[in-house]
């Protein structure tokens, strides 16, 4: 090859070693560039990963099926989710504070979080029961619907807001029995005196119709009831009431629920330690308290009619129904106490009137659908 040839030939790759040339240095570029991206994430991952470390105490005993599961779980949910960045652990009642000062402890900061009913802190605002369920009120698909799309949670939101918490609804156990009893109740006489463990406006119901109230704790109810302490309690329903043996201690087991026909049950976080979360970690939270409060609802619709029949066909234990003197009663007195909430102050007032229409509109509208439809299944049989 001569001269001019080579020439002309270097002439010819000069366009292709400049793109070469490009190209080479585009990936060396791009190469350069990966460890800094990586190392970005990684970056953004590690200042993610701060694990908060937090304790929920319950009002209920530890590991109780239906009840005290549900805290188990919630706790697992958010271990999972967050992949361990939220790692909580429960105690059960009296394994940190006693199972009534749940409440306190939380809003001040002694644990992070609470499991409990709303019924329990009465004594804070009378309207507070109003979260957790009314006599003669709303079934848990009629609350799930009041807190979520009628305004409820707002209304409790802010009530709890003034006691440094933030509420969710965290459990359901549906429409409850009306309890355990010693004696048998024939009529609204039977009543007068009766010594009974029942909480929050069911119990004020209770005293205006000649009972006593008593406040008892979970854990407490059993040996109240076997030594006569108490002559009558409410507890859930026979999944929860067969784990408790209460069986063994009363053989007259009572319906219908009329003090408890929806009970939601909450968690609560200490306002601190939530405006504390990443906002990821909050939405974390929403998500799993709203899963808990549907399994626990499936739960006790799962299981109480298999623990029905064990307590009767195995245990012996006699059902009864209310007789209709007692819960017509019991419907008055519920109506006087319900009312006198909204006197309280102007923050019950709100609650007790947004609960009362939501309650209204739902009735009118289950009256041509959910109640229509029971009544001709039943019609069926």
């Amino acid at each position: 090859m001569n001269m001019q040839q080579l020439l002309r030939q270097r002439a010819r790759w000069q366009p292709w070693k400049r793109v070469l040339g490009f190209a080479t240095g585009a990936l060396l570029g791009l190469s350069a560039c990966a460890p800094v991206e990586e190392s970005a994430v990684t970056n953004a991952s590690g200042a993610n990963a701060k694990v908060y470390q937090w304790k929920m105490i319950t009002t209920w005993p530890k590991n109780l099926p239906g009840l005290g599961a549900a805290p188990e779980r919630l706790a697992e949910r958010l271990r999972i989710m967050s992949n361990g960045r939220l790692d909580i652990k429960v105690y059960g009642a009296g394994e940190l504070v006693g199972a009534l000062e749940v409440f306190d402890a939380v809003s001040q900061g002694t644990a992070q979080m609470g499991h409990g009913a709303a019924y329990y802190w009465r004594g804070k605002n009378p309207a507070a029961a109003m979260f957790a369920t009314v006599p003669f009120g709303m079934n848990a698909q009629e609350m799930n619907g009041w807190l979520r799309y009628g305004g409820g949670l707002e209304l409790w939101q802010e009530l709890y807001g003034k006691f440094n918490l933030v509420p969710f609804a965290a459990g359901n156990s549906g429409v409850q029995m009306a309890g355990w009893f010693n004696k048998e109740i024939n009529s609204i006489d039977d009543l007068q005196g009766l010594k009974m463990r029942i909480p929050g406006i069911g119990g004020e119901v209770l005293s205006r119709a000649g009972g006593v109230p008593v406040i008892l704790p979970g854990g407490e109810i059993f040996t109240a009831l076997q030594t006569g302490v108490i002559d009558a309690t409410e507890w859930v329903g026979p999944y929860n009431d067969l784990a408790f043996s209460l069986h063994t201690a009363a053989k007259y087991y009572y319906y219908p629920g009329w003090h408890e026909p929806g009970p939601t049950l909450e968690a609560f976080v200490n306002k601190d330690a939530w405006e504390a979360l990443p906002t990821d970690l909050r939405a974390m939270i929403e998500v799993a308290t709203q899963a808990i409060n549907e399994d626990m609802l499936s739960e006790f619709t799962a299981r109480n009619n298999a623990a029905l029949d064990t307590l009767i066909d195995e245990h012996g234990v006699q059902l009864r129904r209310l007789p209709d003197d007692v819960i017509a009663a019991l419907r008055a007195s519920s109506a006087e106490v319900v009312a006198e909430i909204a006197d309280a102050d102007p923050l019950a007032r709100r609650i007790y009137d947004s609960y009362m229409a939501y309650l209204e509109d739902v009735r009118r509208y289950h009256s041509i659908s959910e109640q229509a439809y029971m009544n001709l299944r039943e019609s069926a049989d």
